[in-house]
């Protein structure tokens, strides 16, 4: 009965059925890859960093910042918010992705 059972599975839902642009898009939507960083610091960042995030008034460039500070490094400043900043202005994916977003800009 169970094998009859596992094929009236099968059989009933072939469109339901999970294809590899399905399985992406799904894993996708729940991880970093579909975060827009650039967006997110448009949103939150760029008020005190500058629109060009070139930095404003002693507040520090972030158009340059993988230069100077790794992922990790940026996503620590993230969640911890020294100086003036704000901690944890954004959190979890989000974070992870202008941490990771940031580190290109050189």
């Amino acid at each position: 009965m169970v094998e009859e059972d596992e094929e009236d599975i099968v059989a009933e839902s072939p469109d339901d059925a999970i294809g590899e642009d399905d399985a992406e898009g799904d894993a996708g939507s729940e991880g970093v890859a579909t975060v827009d960083a650039e967006q997110i610091i448009q949103q939150n960042c760029s008020s005190c960093h500058g629109a060009d995030l070139a930095g404003v008034g002693g507040i520090p460039a972030l158009n340059d910042v993988g230069s100077r500070l790794s992922s990790d490094e940026i996503l620590t400043v993230i969640h911890e918010g020294p100086g003036a900043m704000p901690a944890e202005i954004i959190t979890g994916a989000e974070a992870e992705a202008v941490a990771e977003y940031l580190s290109t800009l050189q």
